[in-house]
């Protein structure tokens, strides 16, 4: 099943809810605060599809915001048939104003996809002109097999993950599953250039994802 619109009955009940306090580089506060302010179709897009596991990718801050996380997401999803949401930002440029912060990001229908979900692979983009990819998220077991993975494939996963890219707090949306843990994937500049490029996905691009399956598949 794709779900791709909201009502305004969805946006106006939103509104109601108290406002969390919005990140220093955030726009806005929240869904209803940006859905109040950007027009969906235009400026941005969102989609959930779900699969046949217990186990959901997302992209919250997919197209322009930062590219190309709903790319990976979505071949993730497809590689074993799991979930998939994606919020995307769709303007000629300035995207940044689009992103919500992992920790009050309430869109409804990609909340209501991860809470139905045993597992969640949260894709991000970070700043970095190294092709790394820092995993985090309080799913440690699953987290450390995504590193393992990636590093077996010749990826770059380091241990140390920069403050702010762990992951770790209970309201990032990746882990608001029914386990209340789940794995954070940053990717830097240079890693995603280099999975991406001309808009088209590249030899490693097929290695990255079978690496996270691989992971995934052992749950």
């Amino acid at each position: 099943m794709i779900i791709r619109t909201a009502t305004a009955t969805t946006a106006a009940l939103l509104a109601l809810v108290v406002t969390p306090v919005a990140a220093a580089e955030d726009t806005y506060a929240n869904y209803a605060d940006l859905a109040a302010n950007e027009t969906e179709g235009v400026d941005y897009r969102r989609e959930v599809r779900t699969g046949d596991t217990d186990l959901v990718h997302i992209a919250i801050h997919g197209g322009g915001i930062e590219r190309p996380t709903t790319e990976l997401a979505d071949a993730g999803a497809q590689a074993g048939g799991h979930g998939f949401g994606t919020f995307e930002g769709l303007k000629p440029s300035g995207n940044s104003v689009l992103h919500i912060t992992s920790t009050n990001f309430d869109e409804p229908q990609i909340r209501e996809l991860v809470a139905g979900s045993t597992y969640t692979v949260s894709w991000h983009g970070a700043a970095g002109d190294t092709a790394t990819t820092y995993v985090g998220g309080l799913d440690t077991e699953l987290r450390d097999a995504v590193r393992a993975e990636l590093r077996a494939e010749g990826f770059d996963a380091p241990d140390t993950v920069p403050d702010g890219l762990a992951g770790e707090s209970p309201d990032n949306i990746g882990n608001l599953n029914t386990r209340g843990k789940g794995v954070q994937l940053e990717l830097t500049r240079a890693q995603r250039d280099a999975l991406v490029q001309d808009g088209e996905p590249t030899a490693e691009f097929d290695d990255y994802i079978a690496a996270v399956e691989r992971a995934v598949a052992g749950r």
